[in-house]
């Protein structure tokens, strides 16, 4: 897809439709942070695949810019359009490409404050309870300032966690959660 070049000496940043997510594992759990950018949610280390050369090098690259870390192995996982909103100026339908990867990485953490607050490692029974959260802002039981206060799940992630079987929640939970994508 071709995308619309912003102006030169524009700030302006536009959507490329284009995705990564990459979960990185310990013993400890999956890491994830709060995003210190919209959309608010606690989610795994993503961005967009812009001039970074391909999803592979976007996945390498977004590991090192959000946590500092350098990936010594990377597989495919997941290959899904998602119709979620970007923060970006919009060049198109509304959505993205997205490739999640699972990323063996090593150096120490040491999380970009520009884009990461609170990293941390949470196993599959804590990512369900903040994708329960998330199910409950879908549902108008939480308003989007109190699920922006206290975030869930990026609402994104929820159906890509429970694809891979990392979580599991019900169709209409799913349903829901991607009508607030």
């Amino acid at each position: 897809m071709t995308t619309a070049a912003p102006a030169p000496g524009s700030r302006e940043s536009f959507c490329d439709h284009t995705s990564v997510g990459v979960l990185i594992s310990s013993p400890s759990g999956l890491l994830v942070f709060d995003r210190v950018t919209p959309p608010a949610g606690l989610a795994p280390v993503a961005g967009h695949v812009d001039q970074h050369g391909g999803p592979e090098q976007a996945a390498r690259d977004e590991v090192t810019e959000e946590v500092s870390l350098t990936v010594t192995r990377l597989h495919l996982l997941l290959d899904q359009w998602r119709p979620n909103r970007c923060r970006r100026t919009p060049t198109g339908p509304g959505g993205h490409r997205w490739r999640i990867f699972q990323a063996e990485v090593s150096g120490s953490l040491r999380p970009s404050a520009r884009e990461v607050r609170d990293p941390r490692w949470v196993h599959p029974e804590q990512l369900r309870e903040h994708a329960l959260r998330t199910a409950s802002y879908a549902d108008g039981h939480l308003s989007r300032e109190e699920f922006e206060r206290e975030p869930g799940l990026e609402p994104v992630w929820c159906r890509f966690l429970h694809d891979l079987e990392l979580i599991t929640l019900s169709s209409l939970a799913l349903d829901r959660i991607d009508a607030v994508l």
